[in-house]
């Protein structure tokens, strides 16, 4: 296989988005053979755009099991983005599903279990992850470079939104049709970054206020508390209603502090870890020597474009994913922790009690406005 061909599901905003870059030549080694989408105006828009030689499907199961296709592209609502990949994973196909993985683990789970068995390409479009701020980031994280981590807090509330926004399609800020708010809507790049950096906290305290700034049924103003393993901490703050927002991630660690703000990456580096400072220092106010380094940052952010690619190089080449579908778990893991720490007023530990989340968001869904 020189070309990979692919099926788009759901036309929307992001699927639209997709093909216009294949459409634009973004796309290498692959083409789109097949469309579906349940909305005929969808379909006629497709078919204008790609032309006479895409198949044009109202059924995700025929298109899966009869189309001319190698891999597919999931870009529906939340809820589907599991039954979707399972169906087309059990058709043979390689898939790569669009954030979040899911709306709640239980069924996020028994996708990475259909998934591990097929042996299939299995991605997901983490596109934050070609950041070249976020790279550096985890590098310096994971070489070791900024120590043992103390503190985590990144505040992103730089996507405001109106009530026009909301009232713009039944479906959106409900329980019934997108599973959550602010953390399921906006905010899962920030939570898979977030552990993809720093790793995966052992229990969270989160304060999730339902229709804070907005009239809706879900979720607008977050701020989330978590505790690590080796006893750091992290604050995690998200909300629709601020303005002007803002979107600053701090990582503070042994060896220094980085700042990525404002599309920049800084870092202060201490030329003494602190804790070996503070035991060895002999008098009670001096302060380990900083130096503001710099840090070169290199390499173009590819977004979707870069994430697709990859994802066709792995098919192509065997190469290792950037964004492993069976990651994307640990993002839903996170929110839904939050959701469920603030439900019951309590500290949540991870991982969670899938049964008990699936029931408490059952619970919301069946009195869905």
């Amino acid at each position: 296989m020189d070309n990979v061909k692919f099926g788009i599901v759901g036309l929307g905003n992001m699927g639209q988005g997709h093909i216009t870059n294949f459409i634009a030549g973004g796309i290498n080694n692959a083409s789109i053979t097949a469309v579906c989408d349940i909305k005929q105006d969808k379909l006629d828009w497709a078919k204008e755009a790609l032309g006479e030689g895409v198949a044009l499907y109202d059924n995700a199961e025929e298109m899966f099991s009869s189309a001319d296709i190698d891999a597919v592209l999931i870009a529906t609502p939340h809820y589907l983005h599991p039954p979707m990949a399972i169906s087309a994973l059990n058709n043979n196909l390689h898939v790569l599903v669009e954030k979040p993985a899911g709306v709640y683990t239980k069924q996020v789970k028994e996708m990475n279990e259909v998934a591990q068995k097929s042996e299939k390409v299995f991605g997901m479009m983490f596109n934050q992850r070609t950041n070249p701020l976020y790279i550096k980031a985890r590098d310096l994280v994971s070489t070791g470079e900024l120590g043992e981590i103390k503190r985590t807090i990144w505040i992103i509330t730089d996507w405001y939104r109106t009530q026009k926004y909301y009232n713009s399609g039944d479906w959106r800020a409900t329980w019934a049709g997108e599973g959550g708010g602010v953390l399921m809507n906006q905010s899962p790049h920030q939570l898979d970054l977030w552990q993809w950096i720093c790793g995966m906290p052992v229990r969270v305290r989160a304060f999730c206020n339902i229709g804070k700034f907005h009239n809706i049924e879900v979720e607008d103003d977050v701020t989330a508390y978590v505790e690590y393993a080796n006893g750091a901490t992290g604050v995690f703050i998200t909300s629709t209603g601020d303005a002007p927002g803002t979107n600053r991630f701090e990582i503070l660690g042994d060896k220094g502090k980085i700042v990525i703000e404002k599309n920049n990456l800084e870092f202060w580096k201490l030329r003494v870890p602190e804790r070996q400072f503070c035991m060895e220092c002999k008098t009670g106010f001096d302060s380990p020597e900083v130096w503001k380094c710099e840090v070169p940052v290199t390499g173009e952010n590819t977004q979707h474009n870069g994430i697709i690619n990859d994802f066709v190089n792995s098919i192509l080449t065997g190469s290792p994913l950037l964004a492993s579908g069976s990651e994307g778990i640990n993002g839903v893991t996170l929110a839904n922790a939050m959701y469920l720490s603030s439900w019951t007023d309590d500290w949540v530990n991870l991982p969670i009690d899938d049964e008990l989340y699936y029931q408490k968001l059952s619970e919301k869904i069946e009195s869905s406005k």
